[in-house]
């Protein structure tokens, strides 16, 4: 994604970071992971590959690792969703990412073969805050007045918060 893991420091609630990975980082990145992403195996991946060896495989970076290395691409949901759009009608293209966005691209490129690696992966519960019907329900609810699960922070939370977002927005690939 274009950092080197030196340039990267994890950091663990109630763990003391060494300060030297903390001032040589670029980014500091949070312990934690993606539940629908972490089902991924080279298993599945190797499978798709001895069904079809021209088989393109895409995944999301917050796949493990060995899962990231094992892809032909690795990128953000926009990054997946253009590269299924440029290849080629008749594709067979692996998706290591939400099943429900897999389901839309197979839909929306039916001369290609899009499928998810694991086809037991269940749709993410957080994803699915932000399905039309949901938004719909949360704007009707804005448009009338009522602002819907709002979170307050202190000030000074927000502050940092908000540098920090943005200092996240200011990098490019």
């Amino acid at each position: 994604m274009g950092l080197s893991e030196e340039e990267m420091c994890i950091w663990t609630p109630n763990e003391e970071p060494g300060w030297d990975a903390l001032e040589a980082a670029k980014i500091v990145l949070w312990h934690g992971y993606c539940s629908v992403h972490r089902r991924f195996t080279i298993e599945q991946i190797t499978e798709m590959r001895m069904e079809n060896e021209n088989a393109l495989i895409v995944v999301h970076p917050e796949c493990r690792d060995e899962i990231v290395a094992a892809a032909d691409a690795v990128g953000s949901t926009e990054f997946i969703r253009n590269y299924v759009a440029d290849q080629p009608e008749g594709s067979v293209i692996g998706v290591g990412t939400e099943i429900n966005m897999v389901k839309r691209l197979d839909a929306k490129y039916p001369n290609k073969s899009v499928t998810c690696l694991d086809p037991l992966v269940c749709p993410c519960s957080t994803m699915y805050m932000i399905h039309p019907m949901y938004l719909l329900d949360v704007l009707e609810r804005i448009i009338a007045g009522e602002i819907p699960n709002q979170v307050k922070v202190p000030a000074e939370t927000s502050a940092k918060a908000k540098l920090s977002l943005d200092r996240m927005l200011s990098i490019r690939n």
